[in-house]
């Protein structure tokens, strides 16, 4: 009898830890430390709140979660940090620290929107079981900071605290001596924000979504430039496919003179190329 009870404890004991270890895990490396979260544990987190979302970006309609502010997981961060959200299917998004830190109700307030197991959210397409969780970054507010879509990165793997992207991939930078209201240098900053989430280009970057913006060609080389301007207003106007990632920018995100500063630095880069390495031997 008694090893009949131990033997079923053990089993019990085994199939619990085979549950905990399969629990989605957030991951934060900030202020020196890092930290690993689980959805329940963050559920109990004595900061989470329920909110309700009126124009989410993932699902395009008023949504409601159970959240904990996104400063509450940053505990030692400076306001002049860069954060990087890395994303299970490869996008990756680096925000200042000042906006996810910021709690005034003039500014957007960012929280980390948490998917309860038991409550499954929305599939994110029709069709297909993914959804945004189970860890998913949702903005208050967000017209009074300029969020753009591609800062509401979802199925949220890690956080992690970095050096600012054209400290750590300088070929991305347009050289100093272009002049300051340049359209290539203010195209830059909006191609990092709306683009390189995404891409890479010459070969920097921290997203595997998309293909490099530069190497071996830019499209600036290969499209015609309204062609190039459809394709990123309305992907699937200029090809169709089903199966693309690609979001259209449109001009409430991205005005017509802000696509001609980022149509700018893309042709300038495509003066600029880094080789790319040759493709390993079989």
């Amino acid at each position: 009898m008694r090893w009949g009870r131990a033997l079923a404890g053990l089993c019990c004991a085994v199939a619990a830890g085979a549950a905990l270890a399969s629990d989605p895990v957030l991951t934060v490396t900030a202020g020196g430390r890092t930290a690993t979260h689980t959805v329940a544990g963050l559920l109990a987190h004595p900061g989470a709140v329920a909110i309700t979302v009126p124009r989410d970006v993932a699902y395009q309609r008023a949504m409601t979660y159970r959240a904990v502010p996104v400063a509450a997981l940053l505990g030692g961060v400076a306001p002049g940090a860069s954060l990087r959200f890395a994303a299970a299917d490869g996008f990756a998004a680096t925000l200042q620290a000042d906006l996810l830190l910021a709690g005034s109700d003039r500014a957007p307030r960012a929280y980390l929107a948490l998917e309860p197991p038991d409550a499954a959210w929305p599939p994110l397409r029709a069709g297909e079981a993914a959804t945004a969780g189970p860890f998913y970054l949702v903005w208050l507010r967000p017209e009074r900071g300029m969020i753009v879509p591609e800062q509401w990165p979802y199925r949220v793997a890690r956080i992690e605290e970095v050096r600012p992207l054209a400290e750590r991939y300088p070929a991305i930078v347009p050289p100093p001596g272009l002049a300051a209201d340049a359209s290539v240098k203010r195209g830059f900053p909006l191609a990092v924000k709306n683009c390189l989430v995404c891409h890479t280009l010459n070969l920097g970057g921290d997203s595997t979504v998309g293909p490099d913006l530069n190497v071996p060609y830019s499209p600036t080389e290969y499209l015609r430039a309204d062609a190039l301007r459809r394709l990123i207003r309305d992907p699937q106007s200029l090809r169709r496919w089903p199966g693309s990632k690609m979001p259209g920018i449109d001009t409430s995100v991205l005005s017509d003179r802000e696509l001609n500063d980022v149509l700018s630095y893309l042709r300038y880069m495509a003066t600029r190329k880094v080789a790319a390495a040759p493709p390993p031997r079989k």
